[in-house]
């Protein structure tokens, strides 16, 4: 399944007008058994209806010239049967962040919060949820299902070129389940250019990711699970993979990502997995990474993100020549940081750090 567009009845709209304010809003559906038993057709047709907002206009800034931005969260079935999510508070902090820098409002963020723990309580006391399964113990929660919660902006009415004074957001919930399914872990760069300096790399921008498409796409048609970017001035240091941050573990056991700057997100589960690590006694280096280091000297590689988690990368292919990691499969430190991350996502493992935010109703 990993990505489908099955929206949730219950969603979020607000509107920035001097102030932000919204409403739950109960789109038309009926339950989820109901609607499983539906015909294709006719369950494709309510989910369109469920995906239709009037109040939102259809020519605008947004649509015109990809302004906008927008999160990833994530809400995970408990084994106590409850449903948290994620750090909430860190995708509405970075989404106020996103807007104030594409020259709009920032969403208030408690707001967002609110927002985002509302809709996914609502849609759970409806039906519309995932339900823990022990089974996915046994891979590490790689099969699990979470509920995808996406935040996003969109800017009132306009056609000419200009910035959204007056934005909505919007806040919709769909099921989800791996990112990244399968034996693939193979990784290639790629010569595409994601971002440069003085740009809008370090926003959760609309516009970002279609650069990231067009490098995955190409990644995927060549057999490759990822395709990972190199800095646009020397294509010398990793930047990030198409919608995920990099790490390498050095044979001498040094995590090493990429620092930050205005060319690379400033990922959620990034920052989770840099805590995580350290915890461990592992030690972490954000600093610039050069291609030439990983390949001579990389023992383990992983990407994470909202949908990624953390994901080996068990080979980096670049210009045709390929490099194993280690055995070629996911090494040790991926796995336990992996198992750690899962385990205190789906409640397994104490959540030592507070990350966990119960949804409400």
């Amino acid at each position: 399944m990993a990505f489908t567009l099955s929206i949730h009845p219950w969603v979020f709209v607000g509107k920035f007008n001097e102030s932000w304010s919204g409403d739950f809003i109960e789109q038309e559906h009926l339950s989820p058994e109901e609607e499983a038993a539906l015909s294709e057709a006719d369950r494709n047709a309510l989910h369109e209806r469920r995906n239709s907002f009037p109040q939102l206009p259809l020519v605008n800034f947004t649509s015109q010239y990809g302004l906008g931005c927008f999160e990833g969260v994530k809400a995970f079935p408990q084994k106590d049967g409850s449903l948290k999510v994620f750090r909430p508070e860190e995708n509405s902090a970075r989404m106020s962040r996103s807007m104030a820098g594409l020259g709009m409002p920032g969403v208030d963020e408690e707001l967002c919060t609110k927002a985002i723990l509302g809709t996914a309580g609502r849609n759970a006391e409806l039906g519309f949820t995932v339900k823990y399964n022990p089974q996915w113990e046994k891979d590490s929660f790689q099969s699990a299902g979470s509920i995808y919660i996406r935040p996003f902006s969109w800017s009132e009415p306009g056609i000419g070129i200009n910035l959204s004074k007056n934005p909505w957001l919007v806040v919709i919930n769909t099921e989800v389940s791996a990112y990244f399914a399968g034996e693939n872990y193979n990784a290639v760069t790629t010569d595409m250019i994601r971002s440069n300096h003085k740009g809008t790399g370090w926003i959760k921008c609309d516009a970002n990711y279609v650069i990231s498409c067009l490098a995955k796409n190409q990644a995927i048609e060549g057999g490759f699970m990822e395709a990972i970017f190199l800095d646009a001035v020397e294509q010398k240091y990793i930047e990030e993979g198409s919608s995920c941050n990099f790490f390498c573990l050095k044979k001498d056991g040094t995590l090493v990502t990429p620092e930050l700057g205005d060319t690379i997100l400033p990922g959620i589960t990034r920052k989770s997995l840099i805590e995580l690590a350290s915890d461990q006694g592992v030690k972490v280096e954000e600093r610039k990474l050069s291609l030439e280091e990983v390949l001579d000297d990389g023992a383990e590689c992983f990407v994470t993100g909202t949908a990624a988690g953390l994901t080996p990368i068990t080979s980096l292919t670049h210009k045709g020549k390929e490099i194993s990691f280690g055995k070629g499969t996911p090494g040790e430190l991926s796995q336990s940081l992996l198992n750690e991350l899962k385990g205190i996502q789906y409640g397994v493992l104490e959540d030592r750090f507070g990350w966990m935010v119960p949804v409400i109703s």
